[in-house]
């Protein structure tokens, strides 16, 4: 077994690559002048197992790109089999038609992957569980929940606690961590009067002097998850903390959130934000490459990743 790295996240790659004991394949990523990807293995891979980590992230046209030339450039130096490592599965909230006459990104890009030659792919988080479904290869997906768990346990002293789905469609994700939890479940009523713009109507549940924690798996613009904690803030709750597992943090989120009620915003390690958060003080950020690495070892070793989360 071995483990190549893109451009995308190399600081979590040598992370699992650590807890694997392990060191990455010597490789080579870079463009041309014309903004070309050009990929070179620079060592024999014959007959093994690689595993491949790459965030799409932004900017995801690039990684994406880096990816597919990857799992080709493996492909075509004979490794017996391939498995995408992809922390962060971007172009994932397009995963049906809302509206006529638009693209479902996530099935395109699945049938990418899947064409370009990986044999498995390894995720966390999917925005929509049903995109498993879209690969005609096994994918595991990777919950982030329990990590929030113990981190909340530790974190938040308080014993009037209730976690808050965002929206409608992170009810499940905000139960699951309340069952750990052993908390109530409240979910903000949002509307999206138009694409990166969100509005709070109504919040369904008591959060009135509760410690609200609202558990979500993506974090772009922040203006939902601001707006949320506003909301909850002025129905009576006593303090938001916040839990998301990928931080795409785009245009001036990291602004909103320093000026939000937020007291505190934990995302992990699944996009390299650390230019971003190093000097914000509500921001925390939790390392995932030891869920990633374990669940590595067990696909390498035949073994169940499923008991990872019971």
């Amino acid at each position: 077994m071995k483990l190549l790295t893109g451009n995308s996240n190399k600081v979590l790659s040598k992370n699992i690559a650590k807890y694997l004991k392990t060191k990455l394949v010597n490789s080579s990523i870079r463009k041309f002048a014309d903004g070309e990807i050009y990929i070179e293995i620079n060592e024999n891979i014959r007959g093994n197992s690689i595993f491949i980590v790459q965030s799409i992230s932004s900017p995801a046209n690039d990684n994406l790109m880096e990816l597919l030339l990857c799992i080709d450039a493996l492909k075509r130096s004979s490794a017996k089999n391939i498995t995408a490592v992809i922390p962060y599965f971007g172009y994932a909230r397009q995963d049906r038609k809302v509206v006529p006459r638009t693209s479902i990104s996530a099935k395109l890009v699945s049938n990418l992957i899947t064409k370009a030659g990986a044999d498995r792919v390894v995720t966390v988080d999917l925005h929509a569980g049903q995109i498993q479904g879209f690969f005609d290869i096994p994918v595991d997906n990777l919950f982030s929940t329990p990590i929030f768990a113990r981190h909340a346990r530790k974190k938040i002293k308080s014993k009037k606690i209730i976690c808050v789905a965002p929206d409608v469609g992170g009810t499940e994700r905000a139960r699951a961590l309340g069952k750990l939890l052993n908390v109530g479940l409240a979910i903000v009523d949002k509307r999206r009067p138009k694409p990166g713009q969100s509005q709070v109507m109504n919040v369904i549940g008591d959060v009135k002097g509760q410690t609200c924690i609202i558990v979500d798996d993506i974090i772009d613009s922040g203006g939902t998850i601001v707006n949320a904690a506003k909301a909850l803030k002025s129905r009576g709750a006593k303090d938001v903390y916040v839990y998301i597992t990928h931080g795409v943090l785009s245009g001036d989120a990291i602004k909103k959130i320093k000026s939000s009620v937020i007291k505190n915003l934990v995302i992990t390690d699944t996009i390299d934000n650390v230019h971003k958060t190093k000097n914000v003080k509500n921001i925390e950020v939790l390392p995932i490459s030891g869920l990633m690495g374990e669940a590595i070892k067990r696909i390498s070793n035949s073994t169940s990743v499923s008991d990872l989360f019971k």
